[in-house]
């Protein structure tokens, strides 16, 4: 299902999104009719059309439309809603001009099921503009491909020049020390929801972590609005702990944290 402004979308609507790809997004999963930091998901719209756009998004009229979208069981069951903000009046050559965003809401359904722990292949590799959850994933989406091509689940992003260990292609990373202390990178990285609602929670220190430091951690996770909290069963040949207390701890927090109705 996907509605651009509250109606039905057309393929020829779409073309700008798919040709000039220029735009930025959120997905939230939605659960029962609520969603587990919906506030936060908003300020991210918010914020980023400002940063991509120079313009000003209505976080109530997103709101609106992304009730209007659910399926009519909206208030059981779940889904995962992505909304993507981009101007289709902007075309290739001429990106400069003042922005009109236009908001276009996708439903899909949600898995129920825990997904499998993964396993991940470091990939030197950092993000254009990575605060901004924008629609440039052609060069992540590569290294995920190669990261699987080589038997691997997903990729783990290190800084080309540093070294330093970043977040995932579309996720981030929290890792698990000797002491079982939850650690996340200091690191440009996108703000994740998730993120901030297990630190807000009171789990984790932000620290650099360089790639070398891996083989001493004891376990390591992925995290965003789909999966909640996922362990990494390996990183390369790195063997880890997916049954970490600490883990639990984390997926039991992420549990409970209350969602917002939509």
């Amino acid at each position: 299902m996907a509605e651009l402004d509250g109606k039905p979308v057309s393929p020829e609507q779409l073309q700008t999104l798919a040709l000039v790809n220029l735009g930025h997004f959120t997905s939230m999963r939605v659960d029962d009719g609520a969603v587990r930091g919906l506030t936060l998901h908003l300020r991210r719209l918010v914020r980023d059309c400002r940063t991509v756009f120079d313009a000003d998004l209505d976080a109530t009229r997103v709101r609106d439309l992304v009730r209007q979208a659910l399926p009519a069981q909206g208030s059981a069951g779940s889904c995962t809603v992505r909304v993507t903000v981009f101007d289709p009046a902007l075309n290739l050559g001429h990106t400069g001009g003042d922005a009109t965003p236009h908001i276009l809401i996708t439903v899909r359904p949600a898995t129920t099921s825990p997904p499998p722990p993964l396993t991940v292949q470091t990939r030197p590799f950092q993000r254009e503009m990575a605060t901004v959850k924008h629609t440039g994933l052609f060069a992540s989406l590569h290294h995920r491909r190669r990261a699987q091509r080589a038997g691997f689940d997903d990729a783990l992003f290190t800084h080309p020049d540093t070294g330093l260990v970043s977040e995932g292609v579309t996720w981030n990373a929290g890792f698990i020390d000797a002491d079982g202390n939850v650690l996340w990178p200091d690191a440009d990285v996108l703000p994740g929801v998730t993120l901030h609602l297990l630190r807000e929670s009171g789990h984790g220190t932000v620290r650099p972590l360089h790639r070398d430091q891996l083989p001493t951690l004891h376990a390591a996770f992925a995290t965003n609005t789909s999966i909640g909290v996922r362990p990494i069963a390996a990183i390369d040949d790195i063997p880890l702990r997916t049954d970490h207390p600490a883990l639990t701890t984390l997926q039991e927090t992420y549990a409970k944290i209350e969602a917002e109705p939509v």
